[in-house]
């Protein structure tokens, strides 16, 4: 069992070289890829191999890395040529799915719950701290917000720690079944949109002026180039963490320690954004002439690959009941939100991108967008932030709901 960081991160790599190859040759690979997503790939086979025993990840600091330096770096990146016209004029239809997307999940909660209650009522609990409910309270928080909703719902509704884990699994696993999804449905969109019956030409606009754009200002970059833009990405992933670490340190002594403007993580993502959707109106977006763009791009499949890692299939045998209710609450979020996507005719874009905002938050939206086409990974971003926003008042809302559901 492979256990080096450096060893891992190698293999990643290398699997992200062998499939953009083959890729490259076309010929029975492009049929392949067109029926499974490259990206889809890129992160089912680490995770096969995480599940299999070939790599330990469980003392890994890849996750840590990945997150800091390649999410906030890719952040920056592609929302440095970033069309905020082009955002705009996608219209109302992304905010209803996005909307959607959360009321599946402060629904989805207490009917998951009662629906398994059915054949196993224990899974109600007996009250006190290790009731479930409470548990169920912290995955809300995380498929609406993220990390630092979560942590907020574990504090305000006391969670026996001890059992924490099992829901920790529930989460990576169930959400990352989804991804997967997700990602196998933004390979054929096209198809998606025709049942769903939706006009996604609005999409297709701004996914065509920023390549336009990317193709307007392309040029042979030079060393000089590379490094301008090396040296431009990390100063502002830098500045990002280190205003982030002021701004967490501020919200800390006012709100205290569970309040989501304390969390560190959100205002890395919120400086990230801000930096590129800034530099989008200076000279700063002709860097995206030398390949800002597909720089993003790269960070954005070892991202993919990292959190691949992640997830282990065998982890659903681990707690039962605990992660029936996650897979029947995840199933009516996706139901709801397609229902209500054939209603509205929205593009399926607008479903996957509403839905990770949510679910996965500002780490996975913005490689779902991605999938579609990178210019529309900055709509995942600006979604994500809008989910954290929400989260603590969404995850309330559902744990009531929960609480009522268990008699508690």
């Amino acid at each position: 069992m492979i256990q080096s960081d450096v060893i891992i991160f190698g293999i990643l790599a290398g699997i992200l070289g062998v499939l953009f190859l083959l890729r490259e040759r076309g010929g029975v690979w492009s049929r392949v890829f067109t029926f499974v997503p490259i990206i889809l790939l890129a992160y089912l086979i680490p995770s096969l191999l995480v599940s299999f025993g070939f790599m330990d990840v469980s003392e890994s600091n890849l996750w840590p890395i990945a997150k800091d330096y390649f999410l906030t770096a890719a952040l920056i990146l592609l929302t440095l040529s970033i069309d905020i016209k082009g955002i705009i004029g996608l219209g109302p239809k992304a905010l209803i799915m996005f909307f959607t997307a959360t009321i599946g999940i402060v629904i989805g909660g207490p009917i998951a719950l009662w629906i398994v209650a059915q054949f196993a009522p224990e899974i109600l609990g007996t009250g006190g701290s290790d009731a479930p409910w409470r548990g169920f309270a912290t995955l809300a928080g995380s498929w609406i917000g993220g990390g630092a909703n979560q942590t907020a719902m574990l504090e305000v509704y006391g969670y026996d720690i001890e059992q924490y884990g099992a829901m920790v699994a529930v989460d990576i696993v169930v959400a990352n079944i989804w991804m997967a999804f997700l990602l196998y449905g933004a390979g054929m969109h096209e198809r998606v949109d025709r049942w769903l019956g939706a006009d996604s030409s609005s999409v297709s606009r701004l996914r065509d002026t920023m390549a336009a754009f990317t193709e307007k200002v392309a040029r042979v970059p030079s060393a000089n180039d590379m490094i301008m833009l090396a040296g431009f990405t990390f100063a502002a992933v830098g500045f990002c963490h280190w205003s982030a670490g002021w701004m967490s340190y501020w919200f800390t002594g006012m709100l205290g320690p569970e309040a989501v403007l304390a969390d560190r993580f959100f205002w890395v993502v919120v400086m990230a954004t801000t930096i590129g959707l800034a530099c989008s109106f200076t000279p700063a977006r002709q860097l995206e002439g030398v390949g800002a763009s597909k720089i993003g791009t790269v960070f954005i499949f070892l991202l993919v690959a990292v959190i691949g890692t992640k997830m282990d299939i065998f982890q659903l045998g681990d707690a039962p009941l605990f992660m029936a209710v996650g897979l029947i609450w995840m199933t009516f979020h996706s139901a709801l939100l397609l229902t209500v996507a054939k209603i509205v005719k929205a593009p399926f874009f607008f479903v996957a991108v509403g839905s990770k905002a949510n679910v996965g938050g500002a780490a996975s939206a913005p490689v779902v967008a991605g999938a579609f086409h990178p210019a529309l990974a900055p709509v995942g971003v600006l979604l994500a932030v809008l989910g954290y926003a929400l989260g603590t008042y969404g995850a309330i809302l559902c744990a009531e709901m929960m609480r009522a559901v268990s008699g508690g």
